[in-house]
């Protein structure tokens, strides 16, 4: 029987990290914060560095490396990265590492997963999201992207757990302090989404097999976890969804952690999920 459990170690502009563990790895989608705090946030989440197998870079921005030449020499972990964003991230972050390079939409084992990553749009040299998936089980992640592509929709088809950015509220936003340049750049197509684009992303996912979804990449100026929470729920709401369970991200904190487990069942070539556990870890609080 394969299980996935995952928690998002913290998410926003200041650092980004994911935990995802299978029976047999254990595995980081980016590093964004200090090796140390990122060691610390580990620890409240039951692992250390010690037993992560792989770091998955998703694109070259600082919070998505800051922590990556520590934790790639010292522990040496091995670093998968497409060849630009490994370019830029080592002119930014250094080296030399146990570099892994990997091509948009073609698979690769790390242990017991099989990961793949997709094209996105978003200000970086060559930014992606992943999916992971072991045995029946997949996960969709996707933290920094300003549009939701067909192709973004088509990998988030038959997850079951989703990291998905909700970065802002558009009234927000644009009455905010910030820049006009800034506003622009968050809002457009290589920026980041909105709640109304992630709510608009979940409602029109129509396998029905989600079952969590992480709102990843809130905004400490130009959003609101009430707001982002409410936005998501209502539409889904009015798609007649009865789930997924919607579960907030927090940049100082790590997130809740979700464990689903696959088992068989007499049917032959069928395999079912039971539902998702959600799991307390040491300072992880509910949402």
């Amino acid at each position: 029987m394969k299980t996935v459990t995952i928690c998002v170690l913290g998410s926003g502009s200041r650092g980004n990290c994911v935990l995802i563990q299978s029976a047999s790895a254990s595995i980081l989608i980016d590093a964004g914060f200090s090796a140390a705090e990122t060691g610390r946030r580990l620890a409240a989440a039951g692992s250390s560095l010690e037993e992560i197998d792989a770091v998955l870079i998703g694109h070259e921005h600082l919070d998505h490396i800051r922590g990556l030449d520590v934790i790639a020499r010292k522990w040496g972990v091995p670093v998968y990265m497409n060849r630009e964003t490994a370019e830029a991230a080592r002119r930014a972050a250094g080296g030399p590492w146990d570099l892994r390079i990997f091509h948009n939409g073609y698979p690769f084992k790390v242990e017991d997963i099989s990961v793949t990553a997709f094209s996105v749009v978003h200000d970086a040299l060559d930014p992606v999201g992943f999916t992971l998936e072991t045995g029946s089980l997949k996960v969709f992640a996707a933290t920094d992207l300003g549009k939701a592509t067909a192709l973004v929709r088509e990998r988030l088809r038959g997850s079951r757990i989703a990291v998905i950015e909700s970065n802002h509220d558009r009234d927000l936003l644009l009455n905010g302090k910030r820049p006009w340049k800034l506003k622009q750049r968050i809002k457009s197509s290589r920026g980041h989404l909105s709640n109304d684009d992630a709510a608009r992303l979940l409602s029109a996912e129509d396998g029905g097999e989600l079952t969590d979804v992480f709102l990843a990449h809130l905004s400490r100026d130009c959003n609101r976890p009430e707001m982002a929470l409410d936005r998501i729920t209502r539409g889904l709401k009015r798609k007649g969804a009865d789930g997924p369970r919607i579960h907030l991200t927090f940049q100082d904190r790590i997130s809740p952690a979700i464990s689903v487990r696959e088992y068989a069942v007499a049917e032959p070539g069928k395999a079912y999920l039971e539902p998702a556990r959600q799991l307390l870890f040491p300072g992880a609080g509910w949402v």
